[in-house]
């Protein structure tokens, strides 16, 4: 299964999204540190890096922007572990 693939399974079972991106991102990263290909010492293997996600999900109401991140990154802290490099997040509540 690819790490966009584990992603959006993650963020789809924990958060039951209204709607959910997941975009790899890692091909506007080639050349830079840790990137497959760079040439930079600790380069990373995989070539899935950096993802945008953008997530609406009721399990964000009520939350500061913060939170929101900090629970998106506890749920996808073994993919950011492995390998992921960059995670931009996109987090609201419906209507938001």
């Amino acid at each position: 299964m690819s790490v966009k693939d584990r992603i959006t399974a993650k963020l789809t079972e924990a958060l039951a999204p209204k709607h959910l991106e997941v975009i790899d991102d890692s091909h506007r990263h080639a050349g830079h540190l840790g990137h497959p290909g760079s040439g930079h010492p600790g380069t990373m293997s995989a070539s899935e890096t950096h993802f945008t996600v953008k997530v609406v999900s009721d399990a964000f109401s009520g939350k500061a922007r913060l939170a929101r991140h900090r629970l998106v990154n506890d749920l996808l802290s073994a993919e950011l572990k492995a390998g992921v490099h960059a995670l931009a997040i996109e987090a609201r509540a419906p209507g938001e």
